[in-house]
């Protein structure tokens, strides 16, 4: 398979995504990015390539390290590609961004009452 891979294949296999239609629909929206380029599912993608994907959680910049087209287990599937420093790094600031964040819903306690309904309108 030297020749190369469809992308959304290689997406699905290497378990960026959980479907291949997911995939598909992923790289029509632009959210994944060939050598810096948009492109369409059909393209084949190669050793070497680098690709920016978006799968809606996370963004990774990775590069292309094997090629399948078949789903296999996880510990294959990272075989498939390397993730650049630059990703590792962002990736990891935005997990402890996410981490320290706090979530306003969780000071309140089922519905709010008249008094605390005024508080919130004075904020």
């Amino acid at each position: 398979m030297s020749e190369g891979v469809r992308l959304d294949k290689w997406l699905w296999a290497a378990r960026f995504f959980k479907t291949r239609s997911l995939a598909c629909v992923a790289v029509d929206r632009g959210r994944v990015s060939v050598n810096g380029d948009r492109v369409k599912p059909a393209r084949s993608v190669k050793l070497g390539d680098v690709l920016e994907i978006d799968n809606g959680s996370d963004q990774w910049e990775v590069d292309v390290m094997g090629l399948s087209d078949v789903r296999g287990p996880a510990p294959v599937a990272r075989n498939l590609y390397e993730e650049t420093d630059v990703s590792v790094a962002r990736r990891a600031a935005v997990a402890e961004n996410r981490r320290l964040y706090r979530e306003p819903g969780t000071t309140i306690k089922g519905r709010p009452t008249k008094r605390d309904r005024r508080e919130l309108d004075k904020l």
